[in-house]
């Protein structure tokens, strides 16, 4: 059962070295108070918590998982496996997460929650974006339930935009979804937050441009993804974001 409620101020960071969501993030947050938009690493935010998207598996060995594995080091990984087996049997499911401490001072905890099965799985026929994106603000919610205040602030990256191959402007309104959706609920069961996304999400079209992997520092070293139209209806709830110019 969902619940309605009022959230204290979370600061909300959105951050990634990809130029096309950052456009992307300005366009679909464009009338979102509250949202603070950076083109750079995520390992540079000084926040509470970092969100990393990640495979079932807990498997840190691509994309944005593995930098953050190289910064924090190895025992991370170690953390959100054993949180993995101790809460969901070794398999977390897209649309659920799980909140770690990192064992640094900052972040004080790192967020894992799958945007894919397996790893460098192409998702950008999904709401794989949407329910990661929503399912680490719940564990924001649940890690403040637990230890009132211990989240203040939190970064999230492209989710899905990397590895996931999902295009820029998709990426951006799935997470707006997810965002708007922490605004809304707060959801003790993770199937009744993936029936709600997939509800919410059904019968809306979205098909994206173009994407890209330019980098704010640097050019591309590999080929662009091609856009893509989804096969499966796309976002957002209630509110309809217009799609890019």
């Amino acid at each position: 059962m969902s619940e309605s409620s009022v959230q204290p101020t979370l600061r909300v960071v959105l951050a990634d070295v990809n130029e096309h969501v950052v456009e992307a993030w300005r366009a679909a947050f464009a009338d979102t108070p509250g949202i603070e938009i950076r083109c750079g690493s995520i390992l540079d935010e000084d926040v509470d918590a970092w969100v990393t998207p990640t495979n079932s598996r807990g498997r840190m060995d691509g994309g944005v998982d593995a930098a953050i594995k190289r910064h924090l080091g190895s025992g991370i990984q170690v953390r959100v496996q054993r949180a993995i087996r101790d809460r969901f049997a070794g398999d977390l499911p897209v649309g659920s997460a799980v909140c770690v401490p990192s064992g640094t001072a900052v972040p004080r905890y790192l967020i894992s929650t799958p945007t894919m099965v397996q790893s460098s799985q192409n998702v950008s026929a999904t709401l794989n974006v949407a329910m990661a994106c929503a399912a680490a603000f719940q564990a924001v919610h649940r890690q403040n339930r637990r230890t009132p205040g211990s989240i203040r602030s939190v970064a999230l990256v492209g989710m899905g935009a990397q590895t996931g191959r999902v295009p820029a402007r998709l990426c951006a309104n799935l997470m707006w979804t997810g965002y708007t959706l922490f605004h809304d609920h707060w959801f003790q069961d993770d199937d009744e937050l993936r029936a709600t996304i997939i509800t919410q999400l059904n019968g809306i079209e979205k098909a994206p441009s173009r994407s890209g992997d330019a980098s704010c520092r640097r050019s591309p070293t590999g080929p662009s993804p091609q856009a893509t139209r989804p096969t499966t209806s796309l976002p957002p709830p209630t509110r309809t974001r217009a799609p890019l110019p």
